[in-house]
């Protein structure tokens, strides 16, 4: 595929996507996203930084219609993109997706929410849009795979700027021609840094890229100019920022022919480089019910790359420890519910079991290793090796079973923020998308009365 105009054709791919080219699951599937999004969303929402996003949009003066998810507190458009962008990132419990590199939803669903709102979208052009935006950050994310990431690029908030775009763009019936320039207006804005992780930038990240691709879309429409190839120009996205320009990769069909059928969703409140590590401590915990004083070393073997992610070795607050795989793995020995939102604070991070496991705790980073495999063994004071390895790069096969999981954690993370009446009132308005004449009665449904 050389010297394919690489932007234009992922412009095209996004501008044409119609109902009638989506099959039954991808429906199922993007109902699933959405309510695991609205879940971290409104548990999110309750957050320090969430609260201070909110404060500073008010006092700028952004007061305005639209729905913040979780709160009661109304704001412009923009700002509201903003907010529940970085609200429903600020827990790190939403979901993935490899061939992006990072978290696709929580950079398409606010611009939609709020756009959708504003326009009364139909729920069914929510559902295209959202696609729309989904298949494009997989083709984006292929194209500067791995290096972008590897020189210190958050993807979510850089190639999450070009999902927004798409799926904005798509709500908003753009041409093809119009939204590789709206492509051109977000790859200027595009930005996230890597060093920010464990701070309240890397949600922050979400919220930008959803903002950002939302008013390129806008701005397009009203015939703002930009590059049309801004993917693949010299100077562009990829040649600024990435050692690769992977056409075939972006450009050829993704693992079982949507990228969408390849989301990770998260049952575990940490990065999700943390997830695989934290299935082996769980396994051997289970099966061994072994107290953790008798463990005498722990041998860690995962990517090279997790390293620069997820490898504060000394974490001091719950946000750190999120990004701890000697934290997150002591706390899965030591029988911490991972899964919970509460389990990650300052005091867990002190608590003397758990500092003594991550003292003897050794990681080797395997270069050119399974992204999202990880290999353990744990010695105990006796001599005995147990040993286990966990993939969390396999998507669950068995939707209905996904479902049943999902429905667990949203109700966990919502019913106490909503109460189970608005909980439902959520729910059903999620189940009922692909019927909504309007878009806005599921943004005011999650609102906190």
């Amino acid at each position: 595929m050389a010297n394919v105009a690489v932007t234009s054709e992922i412009a095209r791919r996004a501008a044409i996507l119609a109902w009638n080219d989506l099959p039954d699951d991808l429906v199922e599937r993007t109902k699933q996203c959405l309510l695991d999004w609205f879940a971290v969303t409104v548990a999110g929402a309750q957050e320090e930084l969430t609260d201070i996003l909110v404060r500073e949009a008010l006092e700028d003066g952004a007061k305005g219609p639209a729905t913040l998810v979780g709160r009661s507190e109304r704001v412009l458009p923009s700002a509201a993109t903003l907010i529940n962008g970085a609200a429903s990132h600020a827990l790190d419990y939403d979901d993935v997706n490899f061939s992006m590199g990072g978290h696709p939803t929580v950079t398409v669903v606010p611009a939609l929410l709020a756009l959708g709102e504003q326009t009364g979208a139909s729920g069914r052009l929510f559902i295209e849009s959202f696609v729309a935006g989904y298949e494009t950050s997989g083709r984006v994310g292929r194209l500067v795979s791995p290096s972008h990431y590897q020189k210190g690029f958050h993807v979510t908030g850089t190639v999450g700027s070009f999902a927004a775009a798409a799926a904005a763009g798509r709500m908003l019936g753009l041409s093809d021609r119009q939204l590789a320039v709206a492509f051109g207006i977000a790859a200027t804005q595009a930005a996230g840094l890597k060093s920010n992780f464990g701070t309240m930038c890397k949600p922050l990240h979400a919220g930008t890229a959803s903002e950002h691709g939302l008013r390129a879309a806008r701005l397009a429409a009203k015939g703002f100019t930009a590059r049309s190839d801004v993917l693949e120009c010299d100077q562009g996205f990829a040649s600024s920022q990435s050692d690769h320009l992977n056409t075939d990769q972006a450009l050829g069909e993704a693992p079982q022919g949507w990228h969408l059928r390849n989301n990770l969703f998260k049952y575990h409140a940490a990065c999700y480089l943390t997830h695989a590590p934290i299935e082996c401590a769980k396994e051997i915990r289970l099966k061994s019910n072994f107290p953790p004083e008798r463990v005498k070393k722990i041998l860690l073997r995962i990517d090279a790359g997790a390293d620069r992610v997820c490898n504060i070795p000394h974490p001091t607050s719950g946000l750190e420890a999120k990004f701890s795989l000697r934290q997150t793995v002591a706390m899965a020995l030591t029988g911490v519910d991972t899964a919970n939102l509460d389990s990650y604070n300052e005091a867990v991070t002190q608590e003397p079991r758990i500092q003594a496991l991550r003292e003897k705790m050794a990681i080797e980073f395997k270069p050119n290793w399974e992204h999202s495999l990880a290999e353990m063994a744990i010695q105990l004071d006796d001599g005995t090796t147990l040993e286990a390895s966990h993939d969390s790069g396999i998507p669950w096969a068995d939707l209905a079973k996904q479902r049943k999981a999902i429905e667990t954690k949203y109700d966990s993370l919502v019913v106490p923020v909503l109460g189970a009446g608005g909980s439902r009132r959520l729910y059903d308005a999620i189940e009922r998308i692909d019927t909504l004449a309007d878009v806005g009665d599921l943004a005011r449904a999650s609102a906190k009365g």
